[in-house]
């Protein structure tokens, strides 16, 4: 099966995958992606609300008292590294990008707790540049297609589905794999008996692969 046709089918399956962060502007989605690391998406949604409205923009979470920084967000895990990590990218931000997000990898990437993934993700949701955030997600439906080796790394990973993917449909693709692999296809109990990939899944040489690695 054809990228292409893996693609159409999870069209047909989730139409309305997107991005679930809930986010008003390119600032507030940079910070829930940072936020998101080792936790969920409706996790952090139940706490930015109340960061936001306390600090809307770069200058206000940069200058905010560490202390109440993390009573805003103690409810998700590593609160305290990732309230640092906030607002050290609010202080960047403000110092050398006149409180605007940059579009750029390298100068996202810039940023404290910035890696590729979330730089991905918000240059192609908010900025719409063509890219591809490999997540847990992603990177599970990938080696479990077939579209990447089930040793390879985040990074090669991402280089492989952008050599197998039409450029058009990276944007996309992210979040389709992402809701396949949230609502179907899940690290643990996939629903196998749906699945239209099912006679060519990997899942059972990936959990070999790491079982292997754990003993």
């Amino acid at each position: 099966m054809t990228t292409d046709e893996i693609l159409d089918i999870l069209e047909l399956r989730f139409p309305n995958a997107h991005c679930e962060l809930v986010h008003q502007n390119p600032f507030e989605l940079l910070v829930a992606v940072v936020l998101s690391a080792q936790t969920t998406d409706a996790a952090v949604n139940k706490i930015t609300p109340a960061l936001f409205e306390a600090f809307p923009t770069p200058e206000a979470l940069a200058s905010a008292n560490s202390k109440e920084v993390e009573a805003k967000i103690r409810r998700i895990g590593l609160y305290r590294n990732k309230a640092r990590s906030i607002q050290a990218l609010s202080a960047s931000l403000v110092e050398h990008f006149d409180g605007q997000v940059p579009q750029s990898m390298k100068e996202l990437t810039s940023l404290a707790g910035v890696g590729r993934k979330t730089a991905n993700v918000v240059r192609s949701v908010c900025f719409d540049i063509p890219a591809i955030a490999v997540d847990t997600h992603v990177e599970r439906i990938a080696k479990r297609l077939g579209l990447a080796k089930v040793g390879d790394s985040v990074e090669v990973v991402e280089q492989k589905l952008k050599r197998k993917i039409k450029r058009e449909r990276w944007n996309r693709a992210h979040h389709l794999f992402i809701f396949f692999g949230r609502y179907q296809c899940t690290a643990r109990n996939p629903q196998c008996d749906q699945c239209p990939f099912a006679s060519f899944c990997k899942k059972d040489k990936l959990e070999a692969y790491r079982s292997q690695k754990k003993s």
